[in-house]
């Protein structure tokens, strides 16, 4: 195995976790609220707990990545990502569940950025955009699989099974990225620890105030606090980017026109994709009256169709450019989701909801992979740390207020009409995504734009 292929195969695992992860949980929801109780509070929190202190450090991951080392920051990550899932697999109530799912989220901070800086500084030129398709169609294949995988161990076990089984590609990560070694850091190499705490604490207070909102008003004390605090810490955070010696976010980043629309595109369209996960895993079980595994069946087309043509649509979109591809495949993935409107009170997973999937899935196979490599391939490799945590910071902050707005988008029930009504939001954010990236995303051949620090 050649030196890049194992950086490849190291970045594919380290991800694979995380991504898996994100999903599996989606269909495990019903059986933890059977067995610890809490209700649609509780279930919320299951899954934005772990997006919170994932959005919220992403950003100083990604520093801390460029500055250490991708694959010593790596590894810290694995490590608590393991010791976080045998946590949770133990978990005896609630609250005990959702702190390590925020432990959880807080190591998955620094698995994807390190990840995809790893593939950017082993890769170039359209080998780069093959490997980041060859990436994309495994780790987000995973984010379609972990529903299947974690409704058949809830079927066929239990719940906890479907978080503790994270520690098998944990354990074979490792030991594959010991032959991995980073270059020599330089001598004045250090992170902004203010600037680190203003960005943790500012994301951290917007994003509790956003989930929490619904339940207990703006008037409550605690969400007041949290929102504002939280807006004027990140707007301090922003501030001192100016004038940092060694910034955490670059603010120059965003004077590259590919990275701003990509980074804006990425929002809308992983802010659907999370509400489509959500509402379509809880809808089919507890709407359909589908088990779990049938119900992370339902996704299996969109998993084959991303790990059969991702790295194709990565490495075509390297030869002919991704403006098209990310156009287009948001259009479909709308289409697809326009398609579950025939989802009926007489339930039949062939004609309502098989052909929206396959649509949706060709839709997702045409943009994840032009789209991740869109924008890192606009930053230069020193900084791909940084570039790929903003991207995923986004992404999975534009997931989270999506699922934390759930009960306000669907009218507070997830019934036939709420699910109707969720699928059309879908529609919308997707088709504003490739709307975007029609607007914004430029081709160019010219080499990669360089910053200084």
């Amino acid at each position: 195995m050649t030196s890049a292929t194992r950086i490849l195969w190291v970045a594919i695992l380290a991800s694979f976790v995380s991504f898996l992860d994100g999903t599996i949980v989606n269909v495990a929801l019903p059986a933890i609220d059977r067995e610890l109780g809490g209700g649609l509070a509780t279930q919320q929190w299951v899954v934005d707990g772990y997006l919170v202190t994932l959005g919220a450090l992403m950003l100083v991951a990604g520093s801390v990545s460029d500055t250490f080392g991708r694959a010593l920051v790596l590894r810290i990550g694995l490590v608590g990502f393991g010791i976080a899932s045998v946590a949770i697999a133990l978990a005896p109530d609630p609250g005990i569940l959702i702190a390590a799912r925020l432990v959880q989220g807080a190591a998955g901070a620094f698995l994807v950025p390190s990840s995809l800086a790893l593939i950017t500084s082993a890769f170039d030129g359209p080998a780069q955009s093959k490997a980041i398709g060859t990436w994309t169609s495994f780790t987000t294949g995973a984010m379609i699989a972990g529903p299947l995988i974690g409704g058949a161990l809830v079927d066929l076990a239990s719940w906890r099974l479907a978080f503790l089984i994270n520690v098998v590609p944990i354990a074979a990560t490792l030991v594959l990225a010991r032959g991995i070694r980073d270059p020599q850091r330089s001598a004045g190499a250090r992170i902004d620890a203010l600037g680190a705490a203003m960005c943790v604490l500012g994301l951290g207070g917007v994003v509790f105030a956003l989930i929490e909102q619904p339940r207990r008003g703006w008037a409550d004390p605690a969400i007041a606090i949290a929102a504002i605090g939280g807006v004027a810490l990140f707007a301090l955070f922003l501030a001192r980017q100016h004038t940092a010696r060694s910034p955490i976010l670059p603010l120059a980043l965003f004077r590259i026109r590919n990275f701003w629309a990509g980074n804006l595109a990425t929002a809308f369209i992983y802010a659907a994709l999370s509400l489509n996960g959500f509402v379509l895993a809880i809808y089919l079980q507890q709407g359909a009256g589908l088990s779990a595994t049938l119900a992370g069946l339902a996704s299996l087309p969109v998993t084959i169709l991303m790990i059969l043509l991702s790295s194709r649509a990565g490495e075509l979109a390297g030869r002919w450019g991704a403006r098209w591809f990310m156009t287009l495949g948001p259009l479909l993935m709308a289409a697809g989701s326009v398609m579950l409107l025939l989802v009926g009170p007489d339930f039949d997973y062939w004609w309502q909801v098989l052909p929206g999937m396959i649509v949706f899935g060709i839709g997702l196979t045409t943009t994840v992979s032009p789209l991740t490599s869109t924008i890192l391939g606009s930053i230069d490799a020193e900084r791909s740390g940084i570039a790929s945590a903003v991207n995923n910071a986004i992404s999975r902050v534009a997931g989270l207020i999506a699922v934390a707005m759930i009960g306000t988008a669907i009218g507070g029930s997830l019934d036939l009409a709420g699910f109707h009504r969720a699928c059309i939001i879908v529609a919308a954010l997707l088709a504003a995504g490739g709307l975007v990236s029609w607007v914004g995303i430029r081709d160019r051949r010219a080499p990669r734009a360089r910053m200084d620090p």
